[in-house]
């Protein structure tokens, strides 16, 4: 490979904490470079506080040079090094094969300069070092120029990098996303070949998961779901998706401009950024409409399309994709809820029952996120923002708010825990525990919830009482 040392001469300033780091290394002989993500992030002007250091000396020398060292990737070279209450990942300078398993290199050897370690890097923009000792830049491979211009280019060429790690390709398109980069056009083409796309389907699926999280979390994650989607890589990972595109839902009700996939796409980037769970609930929350669509003929509106039960399917789907992608059981949970319940239709007319009905339904805790759900599942109707000062979704959800806060305030029972008399009560007075117990408990939880003013304990015994026949 060919450095580029015309890029190398520049000098950035860097944090005193890291300076300190460095010392520790200078004075026992050894380099230190700051690399990664965090470089990239300096030149970019971006606030960083991941910190990774690539260094000459071994891990065992490492952990010598400092008293809190966690071996976290020992094996791999890398240990992280506790340093002034900051945690700082260092990994020995070093060279590596192929990804076999399809997450761990298959072989490591000590490289023995930082240009050598930068040769084995993914991109160019990540394929820069800044070293600690006096804060010039090593870029061999002209990264700030890529990053000046916005371009994803591979270290050397695109299908030895690829092949190296199919995860790469996936990296490419999501820090197409989050930085808002155009990849090079070799290096985009390459995604398409059949060898990288065989290589892309043997990385582990947590693997995947933690990029498709990424990419969710950026500024708009529908750049990088339209390149998944066009390169194919969608399609290896979520197959559900595949037929949601040109599946058509606006019709002459002006509802939709899009079909359900980019209506997806577009409710991803309307969802807000700081939370995944709602973002992976606008983008699953209408992925069961395609197999619960159905036409209607108008005589005076022509062809409507119905998508009756789209929220149940849509929430077994999720559940099975969430499954696969091997996220957690509370978050398969949280976000198969969401979609489950997004299709609330409030009206002013809700009695104040009617309000608690739904706040047992879809709990309390829930409340924020289904609210931020149906904006989002508004704004990728037209792919426009909503303007919460001004539109009927924000009245609705303004009032609906409102009303819920009211009740809470109240300290209405909105569970059996709530209620002035539990199983204990029931026994006393000879309903015996089991399923009759249940149905009588549920019982005088609805009279609750209709009247407020039942939960008496002299009260909801009596109308025990007369459910014990």
């Amino acid at each position: 490979m060919i450095f580029d040392f015309f890029h190398s001469r520049s000098i950035v300033i860097l944090d005193p904490l890291l300076k300190k780091f460095g010392k520790v290394f200078e004075e026992k002989g050894f380099q230190a470079y700051l690399v990664g993500g965090a470089v990239r992030d300096l030149i970019l002007k971006k606030p960083c506080s991941d910190w990774d250091v690539a260094t000459n000396a071994t891990p065992e020398q490492v952990m010598s040079m400092f008293k809190f060292v966690v071996p976290t990737g020992i094996a791999h070279g890398t240990v992280t090094v506790h340093f002034h209450k900051t945690e700082i990942e260092v990994t020995t300078f070093r060279t590596e094969s192929e990804y076999s398993d399809g997450r761990h290199p298959d072989k490591i050897a000590y490289a023995s300069t930082i240009e050598e370690d930068l040769s084995r890097r993914d991109f160019t923009m990540n394929a820069i070092a800044v070293n600690l000792r006096n804060g010039k830049i090593c870029d061999p491979f002209g990264g700030r120029k890529d990053i000046r211009k916005k371009v994803i280019r591979t270290v050397g060429i695109p299908n030895e990098r690829f092949m190296e790690d199919g995860l790469r390709p996936i990296r490419a398109l999501r820090f197409a996303s989050q930085l808002n980069f155009s990849i090079e056009k070799d290096t985009f083409s390459e995604i398409f070949k059949p060898d990288v796309q065989k290589k892309i389907t043997s990385i582990s699926i947590e693997r995947f998961r933690d990029e498709f999280l990424k990419m969710l979390k950026s500024e708009k994650p529908s750049v990088g779901l339209k390149l998944m989607e066009e390169t194919g890589i969608l399609k290896l990972f979520i197959p559900e998706f595949e037929i949601c595109r040109g599946c058509i839902q606006g019709d002459g009700r002006g509802f939709h401009d899009f079909d359900v996939m980019d209506h997806l796409i577009y409710a991803c980037d309307g969802a807000p950024k700081n939370n995944y769970k709602v973002r992976l609930a606008a983008l699953f929350h209408d992925i069961g409409k395609p197999s619960c669509k159905r036409v209607i003929e108008n005589e005076k509106d022509g062809q409507l399309f119905t998508f009756y039960n789209h929220d149940n399917e849509g929430a077994k789907i999720t559940e099975k994709i969430l499954r696969r992608l091997k996220f957690s059981n509370e978050e398969i949970a949280d976000v198969s809820h969401l979609v489950k319940n997004h299709m609330f239709h409030y009206e002013s007319s809700w009695s104040d029952a009617a309000v608690r009905r739904f706040i047992v339904r879809v709990g309390l805790q829930y409340m924020d996120d289904l609210f931020d759900l149906r904006v989002a599942d508004v704004f990728g109707m037209h792919n426009n923002q909503v303007n919460l000062r001004n539109s009927t979704t924000s009245e609705n959800i303004l009032e609906l708010k409102e009303r819920i806060e009211k009740i809470t305030e109240k300290q209405n029972a909105l569970s059996l825990k709530d209620l002035c008399v539990n199983g204990k009560d029931l026994m006393d007075i000879g309903i015996p525990s089991g399923k009759k117990m249940g149905v009588v408990l549920n019982e005088l939880f609805e009279a609750v919830l209709e009247d407020p003013e039942m939960n008496n304990r002299e009260k909801l015994l009596k109308l025990a009482e007369s459910y014990k026949e």
